[in-house]
């Protein structure tokens, strides 16, 4: 898993060359974009709409489920995601967006959805096989922020990829943050906070911990959480060894800087640990990119401080084998 982690700068390009290869089709979609995936699949959607963010001219959604938008028509493009290309929630909705008339793309490394798509003339993007299917998180999102561009959703972020490979090596190379961050988490229960562009990291810092650490570990936005969450610190600082992480970016909305210092100083006076962890690099994509990584990084630092293998998921692989 770390070997993955630490390939992210690399795969950059190679995800840019795979979308390419499969010819995706410049076409306006007036609905903008549905990306429809689970688990690791799916949060390239929210990390291509956070690095995308104000500059959106249409929609870019994630569904997570059997079924996409009851609205959807022609006019939306659908980017059907899984890994192994078997996931049953995105071949649903893979048929569901055909009989709507949604001009398709599908991103897979084989399965069932690549079959189909090669069936009815829909463009695969190909991704490599023989990871675990989180760790091909950079395809993914390269693959969203491509697939906006080409429908009319958002502009052309190429060249801010590009640019983000050279930020990820820099931190590649700087194991000093993660293994700092894991030490302040360890044998602690991790809140995860972000807001807005860094929203959708903190989320897949959340699902990371779950899956490579094996810690239970929870994700908060703000400002929704200063609406209520708040009030249920005093009782974590009682009953749980909880820590609190916060996910900071440029360009915050002042009220939103102002409202994680706010935060930040109240879960202190509980006596629970608050740690910060800051994007790196001048761009959107940049900042996104380098905050998933971090976070990936931490989770795999916090999985052999546990002694724990991060690539086994049993817990889910029993749910599966039981839902038959």
């Amino acid at each position: 898993m770390r070997d993955d982690v630490l390939a992210q700068p690399h795969q950059i390009g190679d995800a840019l060359w795979r979308v390419d290869a499969a010819k995706v089709p410049d076409q306006e979609a007036p609905g903008g974009l549905l990306v429809c995936g689970m688990g690791g699949s799916a949060i390239g959607g929210d990390l291509a709409a956070a690095a995308i963010g104000r500059r959106a001219v249409r929609p870019v959604r994630t569904v997570r489920g059997y079924a996409p938008e009851p609205w959807l028509d022609s006019g939306t493009l659908v980017l059907c995601a899984s890994y192994s290309g078997s996931t049953e929630e995105t071949l649903a909705c893979f048929e569901e967006a055909g009989g709507a008339g949604a001009p398709r793309v599908a991103i897979t490394t084989g399965g069932p959805l690549a079959e189909r798509a090669r069936e009815e003339g829909v463009p695969v993007i190909g991704v490599p096989s023989g990871m675990e299917p989180r760790a091909a998180v950079v395809y993914m999102t390269v693959a969203v922020l491509e697939c906006a561009a080409a429908c009319g959703a958002g502009p052309p972020l190429r060249s801010e990829l590009e640019g983000a490979a050279d930020t990820l090596a820099g931190l590649a190379a700087d194991a000093e943050e993660a293994r700092s961050i894991a030490e302040a988490l360890n044998e602690r229960l991790p809140v995860i906070y972000g807001a807005g562009l860094t929203a959708a990291p903190g989320r897949r810092w959340k699902t990371q911990l779950n899956e490579n650490a094996k810690v239970a570990a929870f994700f908060g936005e703000l400002p929704e959480a200063d609406h209520n969450e708040i009030e249920g610190w005093e009782w974590a600082a009682e009953h749980t060894a909880a820590a609190a992480m916060m996910l900071t970016a440029p360009g915050a909305h002042p009220r939103v800087q102002r409202r994680i210092a706010l935060t930040q100083e109240l879960i202190e006076r509980t006596g629970v640990p608050v740690v910060r962890a800051a994007a790196r690099g001048r761009t959107p994509v940049d900042h996104v990119l380098s905050l998933v990584m971090l976070g990936d990084l931490v989770s795999v630092e916090l999985a052999e401080l546990a002694g724990v293998d991060p690539t086994r998921v049993e817990a889910i692989d029993g749910f599966k084998s039981q839902l038959g």
